[in-house]
């Protein structure tokens, strides 16, 4: 495991850790999980536009958009604890 500085503003700094605590999490924990969660999010997106590209679906962006906004079936909701 490699040990990583950053400098964060202040308010960024309070915001985590009491949210952390509020979660019961460590703020490295908090902020493990932020990173891979980022990391998870722009690699999907990556790898579907690979994959709409073999296909040949020339308009990836358009096609996404067509995807319904709307609320997850039940039972595959987010435990009221990780809801924003």
């Amino acid at each position: 495991m490699t040990t990583l500085s950053i400098r964060v503003p202040d308010s960024l700094h309070r915001a985590i850790k009491e949210l952390a605590m509020k979660d019961g999490y460590s703020m490295n924990q908090f902020i493990i999980t932020a990173a891979a969660e980022k990391l998870s999010a722009l690699e999907t997106v990556d790898y579907l536009r690979q994959r709409a590209e073999r296909a040949n679906l020339k308009d990836f962006d358009r096609l996404l958009a067509l995807v319904p906004d709307c609320d997850p079936d039940p039972g595959d909701e987010l435990p009221p604890k990780q809801r924003r």
